[in-house]
């Protein structure tokens, strides 16, 4: 590492609290966060807390404000954690919340991580190991995404049906490394990632409450960069719905902890597919989810009171 790379390294550490070790981004892998490690972090968010959640919300972009509607809430800023890593994402807060929601007890993650912050995949993914330790049966993570089937418009939601993750295919899978079977077995299926009886579920407040879905795959890409023209239109004739910066590697740890997954995106912005089309920005993205927030904040909690009526799907 040069002269001035040791300078900006330091830099970070200090500004948010890091151990030396997050100066590489490839210097935290699964082997640095062992069983014993995760489990001495959920001991002390157990202490603070006097309940079991079952439900793990993760809030993306400008989706934070969930967490405001728990009920008896107890908040935990991730800088409050030991080696928990902090957000640097405008629009992801740093907390968690407990408390109950629509009668089920539940955990809000206010900022999630992503790859693109310097973050290794094992770390962005911690919080997901975290939760199955504190009692957690499922997962419902939560993003905004760029549209890039036309038939999606801003605004409207997405539930996720499937996924399609180029890092992932590029040798950036947070599963890659020493395995510990405490948390998952070695090899894992995802062919079923996105429980269908939770989709379904989800489906039937959305006729309920009248508000429409769609149903599609969402793709990661590395970013923070977002998609040349070219980037878009493989990603489109890759049969990817709408492209993001998350979700698909929690997912997946999801599963290899034995969590159940619900996902959902809110379209922000249109991927561009011609050289005419309109560039993406950041500060608009987050206002536009959280704009359009309340009405996926309504569908999760109807969702969590048909859930609390149907525990068997816990199982």
């Amino acid at each position: 590492m040069d002269e001035t790379a040791e300078k900006v390294s330091q830099s970070f550490m200090k500004e948010f609290n890091l151990p030396r070790e997050f100066i590489n981004h490839e210097a935290i892998t699964n082997a640095y966060y062992t069983y014993e490690k995760c489990e001495s972090m959920a001991n002390m968010i157990k202490n603070r807390v006097n309940f079991e959640p079952k439900v793990a919300i993760v809030c993306g972009s400008g989706l934070g404000d969930i967490g405001n509607l728990l009920e008896n809430a107890v908040f935990i800023a991730y800088s409050e954690i030991p080696e928990f890593p902090r957000t640097t994402v405008l629009g992801h807060k740093g907390n968690l919340i407990f408390g109950n929601l629509s009668g089920m007890p539940v955990v809000c993650m206010q900022g999630r991580f992503h790859p693109f912050e310097g973050y290794s995949m094992a770390l962005c993914t911690l919080p997901i190991k975290i939760f199955k330790l504190l009692g957690c049966k499922v997962v419902v993570l939560t993003n905004a995404a760029g549209g890039l089937n036309r038939s999606l418009n801003v605004g409207d939601i997405m539930l996720i049906k499937d996924h399609m993750s180029l890092p992932l295919l590029s040798l950036k899978n947070p599963l890659i490394g020493v395995n510990d079977d405490r948390f998952g077995p070695r090899f894992v299926p995802i062919n079923k990632l996105y429980s269908k009886n939770l989709r379904d579920l989800f489906k039937e407040c959305s006729k309920e409450l009248n508000i429409p879905i769609n149903e599609g795959v969402y793709g990661t890409i590395g970013g923070p960069s977002y998609e040349t023209v070219a980037d878009s239109k493989f990603c489109l004739a890759s049969g990817m719905d709408c492209v993001g910066m998350s979700t698909s590697h929690e997912a997946i740890v999801a599963a290899y902890c034995g969590l159940k997954v619900l996902a959902c995106s809110i379209i922000t912005d249109m991927a561009p597919i011609d050289y005419d089309d309109h560039d993406p920005d950041h500060s608009e993205i987050v206002k536009i989810a959280a704009a359009k927030a309340k009405h996926l904040e309504r569908l999760i909690c109807s969702f969590l009171k048909k859930l609390k009526d149907n525990l068997n799907l816990l199982d």
